[in-house]
């Protein structure tokens, strides 16, 4: 309904401008007509004029013949052809005033035209036989006479003045550019207020239906508008009015069935999403149990493979080093040969521990490693573990100080995890040296807070140092300071994380204070057992 009343009305816009445009080429055709007429008058006025000039030079020039010294024979000729020209351009302009107005209203001054041009032809031919016999008076002749003879000859032709033919066409053409000028404005004042017209109409036409289409479109268009926010809104339970039989009460009814078709499949979307989502929660959490379990076991893999290369590295650098000293220089005594071998056998099988607790840690799938406790001298394993540094240190031309113990130092603890963690410090300690640097060990006892007596043992080198901001960093596992890179590309960033676990399970701890540039001092804190007198002291 909506669109066959907008058809009709687009259809009667539509003719009206055309039928505008017909009309307006109409009059502009009438408006050309006008204008082609007047120009065609204006050059027949222009045309007679110069005639007439022409024709009053030619009669100066044969005065001049007559009663002066002579004159131009070219400017004769001159003046004989501008008015044949003339003559000649005045017939085809009155020839094409009858085409363009051959009405009856015109006729009879296209008929003076041509007469009078006819008249004009005869006396040019006259005026030329005139022209070409004219010579100078001779003596005695009567010069008004020839004055007269010869007005007689440019101002009559067939009984006719000729000045007074001439200012009639002059008259005629110039009425003429009137009258066609008049009508011309005429036509243009008839258009102008034709089109003012036609455009007030087209107007207010335009508006009449714009404003009744806006009326009619609006209710029906909010209708479809605010439906279809709702729609993208996700409201699907939003229905459009439709009681009527246009075409937007069909797009309503189209909609509001869309909205339904939406709404069934959001449900049963939702509920297989949902049905889908436990699903994939499910797979999700036995991937990530099964993922975390991969994870765990590639970080005991590699936590292995960085213990096996940190722990294998001590013992078989100290067999090495043994086994070079024994070798180097002249022979030796046998009994430097057997304390050479007893130490290398003491190496092998400190290798052979460590060898063995790493595959028990890897045959029980746990990081602890097993300590066998029982009362001996501390004093004995700082002497063995500074007997391997040193071996260590003479590769590196670092030596290795260390004052004599004078009194036993009685601990429950394994010797071979002692021993273990003093090289760890000591081989640190020698690492980070620089060459011809010293490493010096100091032991003494003391209480803790608890008044349960302790045996202090400090590590000092005159290395790199660590930076302040790594300290709280050095007994993490695998960390390794920018300084430390730096100096020693090699290492696994294991043996202070190593030494602090030996050391905490032997219920002591590890403290640290470093200086770059200056040095790093590590001090062991392990108790110690009560030795006889203090037991007796004590009872």
């Amino acid at each position: 309904m909506f669109r066959r009343r907008l058809s009709i009305a687009l259809l009667l816009l539509a003719a009206a401008a055309v039928l505008e445009g017909m009309l307006a080429v109409w009059a502009l055709g009438v408006a050309e007509r006008h204008v082609q007429r007047g120009r065609v008058a204006s050059d027949l006025h222009v045309g007679y004029v110069e005639l007439s000039a022409a024709k009053q030079r030619l009669r100066t020039w044969v005065a001049q013949v007559q009663f002066g010294p002579g004159a131009d024979l070219a400017q004769r000729d001159d003046l004989q052809s501008q008015m044949r020209a003339t003559l000649q351009r005045l017939q085809a302009l009155s020839e094409r005033a009858v085409a363009l107005d051959d009405s009856a209203a015109t006729r009879l001054e296209h008929v003076r035209r041509q007469d009078s041009l006819a008249v004009l032809e005869g006396n040019l031919q006259r005026l030329t036989q005139t022209v070409a016999a004219a010579a100078p008076l001779k003596p005695g002749t009567d010069a008004r006479a020839a004055w007269n003879a010869l007005s007689d000859v440019f101002d009559v032709s067939q009984g006719r003045d000729m000045r007074e033919l001439i200012g009639e066409g002059i008259a005629r053409e110039s009425a003429a550019m009137a009258r066609e000028r008049a009508a011309a404005d005429a036509a243009l004042r008839w258009m102008r207020g034709f089109w003012l017209g036609v455009a007030a109409t087209l107007a207010i036409a335009s508006t009449f239906i714009g404003f009744y289409f806006a009326r009619a479109l609006r209710q029906p268009l909010d209708g479809l508008s605010q439906g279809a926010l709702a729609l993208q809104r996700g409201e699907l339970h939003h229905r459009i009015e439709a009681a009527g039989s246009d075409e937007f009460s069909a797009v309503a009814r189209s909609m509001n069935a869309m909205a339904g078709e939406l709404s069934d499949h959001r449900r049963r979307e939702a509920k297989a999403r949902h049905e889908l989502e436990e699903l994939v929660n499910a797979r999700t959490a036995e991937l990530q149990s099964a993922l975390e379990a991969m994870q765990q076991m590639d970080l005991r893999r590699r936590q292995l493979f960085a213990d096996i290369s940190h722990e294998l590295r001590t013992p078989t650098t100290v067999i090495r080093g043994e086994a070079e000293i024994a070798l180097r220089g002249n022979t030796r005594e046998a009994e430097e040969y057997k304390t050479a071998l007893q130490r290398i056998v003491d190496s092998a099988r400190q290798l052979g521990l460590v060898i063995d607790d790493l595959l028990s840690m890897t045959r029980s799938d746990t990081d602890s490693l097993s300590l066998k406790r029982q009362p001996l001298n501390l004093a004995d394993s700082i002497a063995q573990a500074i007997e391997q540094a040193q071996v260590l240190a003479h590769e590196r031309g670092v030596q290795v100080r260390a004052l004599p113990l004078e009194h036993p130092l009685p601990i429950l603890g394994d010797g071979q995890r002692l021993r273990q963690l003093l090289l760890a410090l000591l081989d640190n300690a020698v690492r980070y040296s620089r060459p011809g640097g010293e490493v010096s060990v100091e032991v003494s006892r003391s209480s803790n807070s608890e008044g349960v007596p302790q045996c202090e043992v400090r590590i000092a080198d005159r290395g790199i140092g660590i930076p302040a901001a790594e300290l709280a960093h050095v007994f993490e596992r695998n960390f390794r300071g920018a300084s430390a890179r730096l100096h020693r590309a090699d290492g696994s960033g294991l043996g202070l994380s190593i030494a602090k676990w030996l050391a905490k399970a032997h219920s002591g701890d590890i403290g640290i204070k470093s200086e770059p540039g200056v040095g790093t001092t590590v001090t062991v804190r392990l108790p110690l057992l009560p030795s006889p007198a203090e037991v007796e002291t004590a009872s």
